[in-house]
This record gives structure tokens, C-alpha cells and sequence, in this order.
């Protein structure tokens, strides 16, 4: 399972100008244990995996078959079949993970379907905490003033803090259910910890949970039409005159600019990028991983105004697997930035890299020694 990441043909404007492919998936068989009149949907890399999108459910035939009719441009998708949300997701005889579906564009115009079982129909089974000893909680209700809420806060420190007077560089990420622990993990976590444990420079990582059905929000300073009031204006405030001057009080930390990142995936992405526009003598780099950029477009008009004043860090990572403008978008980005800004920056494009934990844990160690050279 992955995250919410990528655009639908009817929310991006570049993907309705080049629409072209009607797709039929049709539902062939569904299991013994089926709720009589269930609703079911299909969420994928074309509507941002979102398990319970009315514009992608399914339709019946008079026969009462299920059906849906996707449009969509040329390119490769992944997809899963939901009654409506992931823990009513399909899954193999047995309760064991389904593969997602994938896609590939021009090619059939209709894809039968079996769906095996439904995952709700077995016991969830619990996880164990792979969070190592140098991973605490600062504190399970961290007050966001600018948002009113509260939030879990993880921190990592290198071995040896406690017993050394050395500061060290801090390295601010988002989504951090995800970061060190899979029992916490939407789909797996990045294992920021235990890749932090091999390196020979050493940093500290503060992790700030999601707000769950307030992600999208939090993470977009941008007003939406689909997902309402953006807030990463206020969240963003939040990290650098919050959260921030409490980390440098209480720790023994590197506080300058130059000592200071910020990096996140798919939302966190747009967000992280958003950061080290408004705070480029807070942040002094960024890690910006598989952006939803589709999601804020305006974005691109913050880096053409603003990039002007970053001088830092940058590490932009794409996948060619996360949909048909994950790779262009990320590229448009550093080429706005290479034109007004004197940072440092590389771009990674892994030809085979899908939207989800496992590669961006692949590409985490890579983007911290480079970020650390």
C-alpha cells in the first residue's frame, strides 16, 4: 500500500490536455464473504490513492456486475481495489498482502478483475516496534500553536549524546509515524534510525507525526480546491518558531543555518520545499523526496520569487515509477531553482522507483551523506 501522492486527469491541467485512453476494469468474481450492496472503488496513482473517491467508484451492469471507466493519458499506473478505505482493501486468500495492479498505457481497453478476500474479514496483526534505544518521545501532545493542536514528536540521538558534550547538526521530517518504527508505519517505515547508527557523521532527527485526515492540509500552504483550506503556511511557522528554538533549548544542537535540514516524502516533499523558500536562514537544506507538487502548483511561482534568497542543500528524488508528472514536476523545480538560486543542488531519478517507504528508505542514506559531505 502507498500513500496519497499523484493527480487524476480531471485535477491536473497537463494530464486532461493529453487524456486519451478509456480503460474498463470489471469485476469478475468477489469473495464468499462479500457485504451484500458494498460500494467499491478503485484508488491508484491516478486519483492519489484515495480508497473512497466517488469519482472512481465502481458502477453495476443491469446483471449487477461491477465496472468503472477510467480516462487516462499514456504512462504506467498502480492501483488497488477498496470498499472504501485501506483496512477494507483487497487482499490474498488468507488475509495475506495483495500486490497492487498495475497498468501500463496504451494497452488493453478492458482488465478483468478477481478480487480474493477483503482484508477486514481477518484480525489485524499487531506490530512490534523496531524503533531502536536512541529514539525517544519528546512528547505524545506537542503543542502547534498556529494550528491549535497537538501532535506526537519523536526525536533520535546518536549514540553516545548522553555521555558527550558534543552539538550536532538536526535534520527536522515529516510524516513521523513513518520514520523509525514499522509499528507506527502506514505501509513500512524509512529506518532513519538504524541507518543513522552506521554513519560516521553523526546527527540529531526530530520527527513530527501527520495529522492523519488534517495531512494533506497541514502539508500544503496552498488553498485547494479538492482538499479545502491549505495550513503549511502555519505548519511550517510551527517548525521554525516553535519547534525549533524548543529542540535548540533542550538539546545539544548545531543551531545555525548551516546545521539546520528539513526533508519529507510526497506531501512532505511539498512541504519541505516550501520551508526552505520562506525560512532560507532557518533551513540550510532540504530533502525533497517524490514531491506532490501536482497538489500546490503555486509552488513553482514561490521558487521563482523567492529561491532567489535560498543559498543551501537541495536533494530532489523522483521515482519513474510514481506516475506521468512526478519526474517533471520534480525537474521543473530544480530548473526554476538552478535559475535564481546559488544552492547546491543534485537531482535522482531511479527509472524503477515506485512512491513508497521502502525506496525512500533506499534513498535515505544516499541523501545523507550527501547533505552531510
Amino acid at each position: 500500500m502507498v500513500k496519497l501522492f499523484l493527480t487524476s486527469c480531471a485535477l491536473s491541467m497537463a494530464s486532461m490536455a493529453i487524456c486519451q485512453n478509456t480503460v474498463r476494469l470489471e469485476i469478475k468474481s468477489l469473495p464468499v464473504y462479500h457485504p451484500s450492496g458494498s460500494d467499491i472503488y478503485v484508488a491508484g496513482s491516478f486519483n492519489g490513492w484515495d480508497p473512497q473517491d466517488k469519482n472512481y467508484r465502481f458502477q453495476k451492469t443491469n446483471n449487477g456486475d461491477y465496472y468503472i471507466d477510467l480516462k487516462l493519458a499514456d504512462g504506467k499506473y498502480e492501483y488497488k481495489i477498496t470498499r472504501g478505505s485501506w483496512d477494507k482493501g483487497e487482499c490474498k486468500k488468507g488475509g495475506g498482502f495483495a500486490d497492487n495492479h498495475s497498468l501500463t498505457l496504451p494497452g488493453a481497453a478492458t482488465i478483468s478483475l478477481n478480487i480474493e478476500e477483503w482484508a477486514d474479514r481477518f484480525p489485524a496483526k499487531p506490530k512490534v516496534s523496531t524503533a531502536n534505544k536512541n529514539v525517544h518521545i519528546v512528547d505524545t501532545a506537542f503543542v502547534i500553536p498556529q494550528l491549535q493542536r497537538v501532535r506526537r514528536v519523536w526525536i533520535y540521538l546518536p549514540e553516545g549524546y548522553a555521555d558527550s558534550k558534543n552539538r550536532y547538526p538536526v535534520l527536522y521530517m515529516h510524516d513521523g509515524q513513518n520514520v523509525f518504527d514499522d509499528a507506527t508505519s502506514f505501509s513500512g517505515e524509512w529506518g532513519v534510525d538504524e541507518c543513522l547508527d552506521t554513519m560516521k557523521k553523526k546527527c540529531i532527527v526530530v520527527a513530527v507525526d501527520n495529522g492523519g485526515n488534517k495531512r494533506i492540509n497541514e502539508y500544503c500552504p496552498y488553498d485547494m480546491e479538492r482538499f479545502g483550506k491549505g495550513e503549511g503556511d502555519q505548519y511550517v511557522d510551527f517548525l521554525a518558531k516553535t519547534l525549533k528554538p524548543f529542540i535548540d533549548k533542550n538539546y545539544r544542537t548545531l543551531a545555525g543555518k548551516e546545521s539546520t535540514f528539513i526533508a519529507g516524502s510526497s506531501m512532505g516533499g511539498i512541504i519541505s520545499m516550501y520551508a526552505i523558500l520562506k525560512y532560507p536562514d532557518v533551513f540550510g537544506g532540504a530533502g525533497i523526496f517524490s514531491p506532490a507538487f501536482w497538489v500546490g502548483p503555486k509552488i513553482f511561482d514561490d521558487i521563482k520569487a523567492k529561491g532567489k534568497d535560498v543559498n543551501g542543500k537541495i536533494y530532489f528524488y523522483a521515482g519513474g515509477g510514481e506516475g506521468e508528472v512526478m519526474v517533471p514536476d520534480m525537474q521543473k523545480a530544480y530548473e526554476l531553482m538552478r535559475g535564481v538560486s546559488k544552492s547546491k543542488m543534485t537531482t535522482v531519478v531511479r527509472d524503477d522507483g515506485k512512491h513508497n517507504e521502502q525506496r525512500w528508505r533506499m534513498e535515505f542514506p544516499l541523501f545523507y551523506e550527501w547533505l552531510l559531505k
